[in-house]
């Protein structure tokens, strides 16, 4: 196969997997999306609703629900949304001015949609939060983003503290501020591609939550690509009696999270219908899937491995899904294949990203590249990666572990209020450090080993936390598990694993952990000594972040405890 030439700089790029030998880069496989020139004004609200009122999506404005409440069935049209939005914009602009940040502080409702495209469109930065931190945590938050405004819930606004101003989501006033008459549109106000447009709080797995500043040019580089893959794909051809399927998208991933923010714009731009949950629950997701004849749900792999391990799947009719689209987490081989032995119509479209590359970086398109289990797909359009080691920062090619660079037009901005964060984690040429060890294929599929500050440091060797547990996860009797660094006097450290079993299972640590030493490894055809459990623990559940992220820390301060207390 010959190789590419790049006409700009002379490189030559493999065609394969897109690595450059002699800049030692991965470049994107995917045919360039064309963005908007950066100096044309432009925020993510203008630029989402271009989208939805072009030929192709061809939403039927009127009569289109975009959002659906799961638990009342309350719906609100496209119309009814953008008349919302316009109103609320209106009433907005005598309170906030442009660059002004509003904290956002509430469970997923059919009003957050209309708050976030308000502020968005009027240029103030929309800074959301999690319902469930406690005060001291939102108080870190709200020193890193400094807001002139929150909106919040009545029952949640009392964890806020005392000196801001806020707007409460369930009260007259707002109510009012939905259906007020236009005094002015918002569409005068100016808002540049390079203008903040979020700051979003990254999980915080190993060290504090630091605010993430995307921009609006960040947020529309995302949606572009997503945007033309969809219509590349020719999904909407896909027909039931010969009508066209209306795609209905079910938001279990909380709206606060940069997988929900972005495809909640994601689906707004695409004219699609989102049902909205306000609380996870596994049994409603499935009753809402049958209710709503949901087509896509956007997950997490604890959501992917509950599907593929319960019993209660059996009871309910999901014929109408056709896809997920999986990421926060990486998903283990074990567990895809389990599901696609339960699923075979359903296609799990992996990918990867982070709060600081606004979202996905790669993704899986298409059922063939969803054939590559254990991969988080190929690099997204517009997108460059290297692998470096963390040790001698050489760039490395195809097949060798290091930690993954990126750069492109979705990278963020920096971090609110945390210069050295920024020049730490940001390259002085453009490229984001993410922390994350990985490697490409001979493809150019990436595969994501572990987070390099969650490797266990087991005597001279590395132990990827994330390996054990794909293995511990493969085993029937086990609902889910994780694996942690448990400090040992000779070793430094060895492998420690929670385990939570499946209701009724008699599992022993003994038979896991002689399950584990016998498992062939695709590297190695056995588990290496020091990769084996050493020491087991049983939980009732794992904690996570909202994106599935395992919060190792909080296990590990439990290991180390001399209580017996259950997390």
């Amino acid at each position: 196969m010959a190789e590419i030439q790049s006409s700009q700089s002379q490189i030559t790029i493999n065609p394969k997997n897109g690595f450059c030998p002699k800049t030692k880069t991965y470049h994107s496989l995917r045919p360039a999306v064309p963005l908007p020139p950066v100096s044309q004004p432009l925020s993510i609200t203008q630029y989402a609703l271009s989208l939805l009122h072009s030929p192709t999506t061809g939403a039927a404005l009127s009569t289109t629900p975009f959002l659906i409440d799961a638990a009342t069935s309350r719906r609100l049209t496209y119309s009814a949304f953008l008349q919302q939005v316009a109103s609320l914009s209106s009433s907005l602009k005598s309170l906030l001015s442009k660059n002004d940040v509003a904290f956002v502080l509430s469970p997923p409702s059919l009003h957050i949609p209309v708050l976030y495209f308000s502020l968005l469109s009027l240029g103030v930065v929309v800074s959301p939060s999690n319902p469930l931190s406690s005060p001291s945590e939102l108080s870190h938050q709200i020193r890193l983003c400094k807001p002139a405004i929150a909106f919040a819930t009545s029952e949640i606004s009392q964890k806020l503290p005392p000196n801001i101003p806020i707007i409460l989501l369930d009260s007259p006033r707002f109510l009012s501020m939905l259906e007020s008459k236009i005094s002015s549109p918002a569409h005068d106000v100016v808002v540049d591609q390079s203008d903040d447009a979020a700051i979003l709080y990254s999980s915080g797995t190993t060290g504090k939550v630091k605010g993430v500043v995307l921009t609006h040019g960040n947020l529309i580089a995302v949606i572009a690509g997503l945007y033309h893959n969809k219509f590349a794909d020719d999904e909407k051809s896909k027909e039931e009696n010969g009508v066209p399927i209306q795609p209905v998208a079910l938001l279990t991933l909380p709206l606060f999270h940069v997988f929900g923010f972005f495809m909640l714009i994601r689906a707004a731009s695409l004219g699609e219908s989102v049902v909205v949950m306000e609380k996870f629950d596994f049994v409603k997701m499935l009753e809402a899937v049958e209710k709503y004849r949901v087509t896509y749900i956007p997950v997490t792999p604890p959501l992917v491995m509950a599907m593929a391990k319960s019993d209660l799947v059996d009871k309910y009719d999901l014929s109408s899904l056709q896809t997920l689209g999986c990421g926060g987490a990486p998903l283990g081989k074990e567990v895809s294949e389990r599901f696609k032995e339960k699923f075979g119509h359903v296609e799990i479209l992996q990918g990867y990203g982070l709060t600081e590359t606004t979202g996905g970086a790669t993704r899986t398109l298409g059922p063939e590249e969803a054939k590559k289990y254990g991969s988080a797909g190929r690099l997204s359009e517009n997108m460059e990666a290297k692998i470096v080691d963390p040790e001698s920062g050489e760039a490395l090619p195809p097949g060798q572990r290091g930690e993954l660079w990126l750069r492109g037009p979705a990278i963020m901005k920096g971090y609110a209020g945390d210069d050295a964060a920024t020049a730490a984690t940001l390259h002085s040429e453009g490229w984001l450090k993410t922390g994350d060890l990985c490697y490409f294929d001979k493809d150019g599929f990436i595969f994501i080993v572990d987070r390099l500050k969650e490797l266990i440091k087991y005597k001279a060797y590395q132990v990827p936390p994330a390996e054990l547990e794909h293995l511990l996860q493969s085993i029937p009797e086990i609902a889910d598990a994780a694996v942690i660094p448990y400090p040992d006097e000779e070793a430094g450290q060895i492998p420690m694993a929670y385990i939570v079993r499946k209701p009724g299972s008699t599992i022993t640590a003994t038979q896991i952990m002689d399950f584990i030493a016998k498992q062939a490894c695709e590297r190695t055809r056995i588990v290496a000594p020091y990769k084996k459990i050493r020491r087991l623990a049983f939980i009732d559940s794992i904690p996570k972040s909202p994106a599935g992220k395992i919060l190792r820390r909080e296990l590990v301060t439990h290991a180390l405890s001399s209580t017996s207390s259950k997390l």
